[in-house]
Formats: structure tokens, sequence, C-alpha cells
């Protein structure tokens, strides 16, 4: 009978964290929730004329230090300049995104919070064979946002994912080599929509896809964040930007991860 009270209650507590996090429920009973952070939907096209509130230029001059035009990072590079590196996000947790920001400008600074995130992650675990070799690498955290302590797991699903907008997942690297490529410049407010068309259009023609019209081999990414894509439709959304025209009816796989170090 005592089994049969707790598994209820049980069920009650599960049940309640749903009603809660609605479709991330079970993300935030997991500690993936927002952490207050503040973030909102994008509910209509961005824009290019978006005035700057932050200054990514240290962080774009790291990239464009150590990271190839193809996408892989010279860690090592970044060993150098740790010190550098935690400046900037240092830089980025004394300036807290406000709900009066325009999504474009939360948008570049939670990617590049993400991708900074994850390079420094594997800085002080380095030399690593891969990201997965290190102890909980998306639950960590060691990220800190004003008084707030997030990981990259509360970053991507918590916030990137709820802002309506599919392209993150071509924008976010996780150091490994079937990523979506880092791109060797920081994300700005004012090129978000442009760097934005020019990532997606890079990985979805890119070897990490093999596409050709009555059949499709996708990125593991698009299985794992079907439902982040209009109605789920793959093949729709591939059409947007792939440079050969895929039949309806095509049929899909997923190719498999790769989570060997994109390192140089």
């Amino acid at each position: 009978m005592k089994y049969i009270v707790f598994s209820f209650l049980g069920l009650l507590l599960i049940l309640a964290g749903i009603l809660k996090f609605g479709n991330f429920g079970l993300l935030g009973m997991a500690g993936l929730d927002d952490g207050g952070l503040h973030w909102q939907e994008k509910s209509s096209e961005l824009k290019l004329s978006a005035d700057p509130i932050l200054d990514h230029t240290s962080w774009d001059n790291l990239l464009k230090k150590y990271v190839a035009e193809n996408g892989n990072v010279n860690y090592k590079g970044f060993v150098k300049e740790k010190q550098e590196l935690e400046a900037y996000l240092s830089y980025l947790s004394e300036n807290e995104p406000q709900e009066s920001w325009p999504v474009e400008e939360q948008l570049a600074y939670y990617i590049n919070l993400y991708n900074a995130g994850t390079v420094l992650l594997i800085v002080e675990n380095y030399p690593v064979a891969s990201i997965k070799d290190i102890n909980k690498p998306w639950r960590k955290e060691f990220i800190q946002v004003g008084d707030k302590n997030v990981s990259l797991g509360t970053i991507e699903h918590s916030i990137l994912r709820k802002m309506n907008e599919p392209r993150i997942h071509f924008a976010i690297n996780c150091a490994s080599f079937s990523c979506p490529k880092l791109l060797n410049e920081a994300y700005t407010a004012s090129e978000l929509k442009n760097q934005f068309e020019e990532v997606t259009k890079g990985f979805i023609n890119s070897d990490k896809n093999s596409i050709n019209k009555n059949q499709l081999e996708l990125s593991k990414i698009f299985d794992w964040y079907k439902k982040d894509f209009p109605k789920g439709d793959l093949i729709s959304y591939v059409n947007k930007y792939s440079k050969i025209k895929v039949n309806e009816d095509a049929e899909v796989d997923f190719m498999d991860y790769d989570w060997r170090l994109n390192e140089q």
C-alpha cells in the first residue's frame, strides 16, 4: 500500500512539473529551467538595423585568430589566451540581458555565451579527445550571468530553443566534427539575420548531410530537434536552403554523429 501511495505522489509531482514548464517540463525538472534569465520569443523576421547594445569585439578577435574558415579550432591557441576568453565571459556576465533588449541582441548574446562557454570548457579540460569525455559537460553550471550560474544545457534547451528560431541549431557549436561549424566571427544583433542565413545554408549543403531528390541522409540534429522546425517538416525546411530540390516523398534517414573534438 505504501508503495502505491508513493508512486501516486510521484506521478502527481511529474504532472505538476509538466504543467509548470509546458513542453519543457521534463527538462525543467532535470535542472534545465531558464534560471530566471531574460529572453523572449522571436515573433517576426529579424532586423538588420538593430542598434548594438553590447560589444563582442574581443570574442570576434579570438575567433578570427583561432578558428579556421571550415570551423576547426586551434584549442592550443585558446589555452594560451584563456585569460582573454574568461574576460569576455565576465563582460557578458556583467551585462545580463534585459527584457527591453531587442530579440536580435538577446539571440546574439546567448549564442556567443554558449559558444564561448563551450570553448572554455574544452580549454579547462585540454587535452581531450571529445567533449563527451568530460563529466556531464552540458550540465555543469560554470557559466555566470549576473548573479546566476547556468549550464550549457540551460542556455540551449531552456533559453535558445524557446526563442522560436530553429536556425540557432546551426549557430551553436558543441566542439565536435559533426556539429555545425564554429563561425570565425562573433554573432551581433546588426548582422544576425545574414549570419543565420550563412550558417544554415552552409550546414545544410555541407558534407554533414547527404541530399538528393529522392533520399535525405540528414545530421542527427534534425532528428533530435525535429519539433523545433516548422510543423516538424524536415523536407520543406531543407528545401528552403538546399541547392538540390528534394521530392516531398523522399526517404529520410539520419547520419551517425562524430563526437571527436573539432580540432585543427
